[in-house]
């Protein structure tokens, strides 16, 4: 079984809206996930993130794979570079 972070799509049509959540890898877009992480909202004016940070780097830590979608996102929100630093120091 393979972990994934991404997307999963809600809100209503032509006005999407997203959380970042963990799922197996099989489980379908919208489907069944492990836990959510945060949330994205591409439709204001900034975008919004919303990323609990220290459960994504668990999940990271774990061994859980982002998407490049959801990769960005964290790299927007900062996290992404807290992960790498901490690669890098071990």
């Amino acid at each position: 079984m393979t972990v994934r972070i991404r997307l999963a799509r809600h809100g209503r049509k032509k006005n999407p809206a997203y959380r970042l959540v963990v799922a197996d890898s099989r489980s379908p877009r919208d489907g069944r996930f492990i836990e959510m992480l945060g949330t994205y909202d591409p439709m204001k004016d900034p975008a919004e993130i919303r990323v609990d940070g220290d459960r994504v780097l668990e999940w990271l830590r774990e061994g859980a794979q982002p998407s490049e979608t959801a990769r960005s996102l964290l790299r927007r929100a900062g996290v992404w570079d807290r992960f790498m630093e901490g690669k890098t120091t071990k």
